[in-house]
């Protein structure tokens, strides 16, 4: 039996081709191009600008069911797919969020795909990349300084610090930092007052540059953010404190999407990072876009299950960028279906038909989420050495009864080769013209209306709760003009419930609104809901604790 060769090794195997080589492949000129070393680059603003009037390509989304301990392989289905549609003579390139530092050494230990189906270089994209996440973070906490200054030199804003709603953030897990209290000491630091941070995924500014179409875009959403409230209640924007314009220049760079490669050599934008459980989970408009003009299938990512990362898709990147994709994917595992089947993660190697038919239902009720958009799907069923035939028959049958179609990819293992059926039948339904996007709700929807239907048509709730004060203050955001905008709400990846340990397809329940943030420049009303925080905590054994250097300065344990 050949050896099992781990994802780091393989990564570590790859035989790599220079960046300006890749851009050939797309038609970038070398000068069009700012590399990073020899294996990653930036692509000028300006070529992508020259790009404007050349035809779009076809867009073709992967999601996927509710995740698992057991893995589903989103981002290694994502990054197979392109290699497979290049395979069967297609030009396609891959278009995928960055990772952030939180999960890197919290949970996961990295997010470039896997097996034979990666994008690389694997460490520099998990780690420090080239800067995006930290030039966020510095604008975001740039802009926190620019408040707290402005205060202790007048206040000429008037700003109320009861009512200041601007936090820090930094790119890392860690709840102790999720309330703090700020500027003690003393009148020289400034007026003590009870603040926080977020993770740097959640910040409205990773949102704004995902979302923005050019740097004039980007400027103009930095200025619209809403910082705190003044004491007449009126707000208080970025553009007030003229923090604007600098937080733009520390993002001009970070605006450009990086280009690097798949493990077969493959064109692959990664770009972005914003958390689909906290925030709406797709990679930038603006690579999406580039991609789009540069080659002719285009495949990207949302994240977490398709109740999350799909619906944020349509409902906040499509609505805002006008994108119209064509065909989606959802993977599943045989092994996720048997947890939602009520299986223990070490029960999952024993063949179980009957657990699969229960946990099926998770699957089934995403085909129909995503369906309702109006776009084709097709499951990809992510192989493992442990699925049986009967059970992967199961996963057949139940899905020809949705109407849609289940194929077996092997991708993980044998890269472009195990995915070329997956890719006829993506290309079939790219081109067959029967999708009719359109989002799930109409911008005249009331807020609260727009909550519900997310939480009743995706979710299958029976009911949303909200108390008098979260009411009152969706009332007065569409007084103020924002009445709009969609909804992007964050809640566990793990159930359409908000109860993490709610498998399979719940129905009937209740989702709890705690909370409401109004992302003025990011175009969007943040509804955090039951326990959510947009400050993740460490786990108990932290992936970080078996990530390290080994005798010869190379990283082990980032996968």
């Amino acid at each position: 039996m050949a050896e099992v060769k781990s994802d780091i090794e393989i990564a570590r195997a790859a035989q790599k081709k220079p960046i300006f080589a890749i851009g050939e492949k797309l038609g970038i000129p070398q000068k069009a191009l700012v590399p990073y070393g020899h294996d990653k680059a930036k692509i000028d603003a300006g070529f992508i600008a020259s790009l404007k009037d050349k035809q779009d390509g076809k867009l073709i989304l992967v999601t996927a069911i509710n995740p698992t301990p057991a893995g589903e392989g989103k981002t290694t289905t994502t990054v197979g797919l392109v290699d497979g549609l290049n395979r069967v003579g297609k030009n396609a390139m891959v278009c995928v969020r960055e990772p952030s530092l939180g999960p890197c050494f919290g949970v996961k230990g990295g997010a470039a795909g896997g097996g034979y189906a990666q994008v690389v270089p694997m460490e520099d994209i998990n780690l420090h990349f080239t800067g995006d996440f930290h030039a966020i973070t510095s604008a975001h906490n740039l802009l926190a300084a620019m408040v707290d200054n402005h205060i202790y030199w007048g206040n000429e804003q008037n700003i109320d610090i009861r009512r200041i709603t601007w936090r820090r953030v930094m790119d890392m897990n860690d709840r102790a930092l999720r309330q703090t209290v700020f500027s003690l000491g003393g009148v020289s630091n400034g007026f003590p007052r009870q603040a926080g941070f977020d993770i740097t995924v959640a910040s409205e500014v990773m949102a704004i540059l995902c979302l923005a179409n050019d740097l004039a875009d980007l400027e103009q959403r930095l200025g619209g953010i809403i910082v705190g409230y003044r004491y007449d209640r009126t707000p208080v924007f970025a553009r007030d404190l003229k923090a604007d314009g600098a937080m733009a220049v520390l993002l001009r760079d970070a605006m450009q999407p990086n280009l690097v490669q798949t493990l077969e050599n493959n064109p692959a934008l990664v770009h972005g990072g914003p958390f689909a459980n906290i925030a709406h989970g797709c990679n930038s408009v603006i690579a999406t876009k580039t991609a789009l003009k540069l080659a002719d299938y285009v495949v990207t990512e949302a994240g977490f299950g398709a109740d999350l990362g799909a619906e944020k898709f349509f409902d906040i990147k499509c609505r805002k960028s006008g994108l119209r994709p064509d065909a989606a994917v959802i993977v599943a595992t045989i092994r996720a279906l048997k947890m939602n089947g009520g299986i223990a993660k070490d029960a999952l190697g024993v063949e179980n038909v009957e657990a699969v038919q229960r946990g099926v239902v998770n699957l089934g009720r995403h085909i129909a989420n995503v369906s309702g958009f109006g776009v084709p799907v097709v499951v990809a069923i992510n192989h493992f050495l442990s699925d049986t035939p009967a059970e992967i028959e199961a996963v057949k049958a139940y899905v020809r009864g949705q109407g849609v179609e289940a194929i077996v990819c092997r991708h993980w293992a044998e890269g472009s080769a195990g995915i070329e059926d997956l890719s006829r039948k993506v290309v079939e339904l790219a081109e067959s013209g029967i999708a009719d996007f359109q989002p799930l709700y109409p911008d005249d929807l009331s807020l609260l209306d727009k909550i519900e239907t997310v939480a009743k048509r995706i979710y299958r709730a029976g009911e949303i709760t909200a108390d008098k004060a979260v009411r009152e203050q969706l009332l007065q955001w569409e007084q103020e003009g924002y009445g709009h905008l969609p909804v992007c709400i964050a809640k566990t990846q793990y159930s359409f419930s908000t109860d993490p340990t709610q498998l399979g397809a719940p129905e009937g329940h209740v989702v709890p609104v705690r909370e409401v943030r109004l992302s003025a420049g990011a175009g969007f009303v943040v509804v955090l809901t039951g326990e959510i925080m947009t400050m993740p905590g460490l786990p108990r054994s932290p992936a970080a604790e078996r990530i390290h250097l080994d005798e010869d300065g190379q990283v082990e344990g980032l996968f």
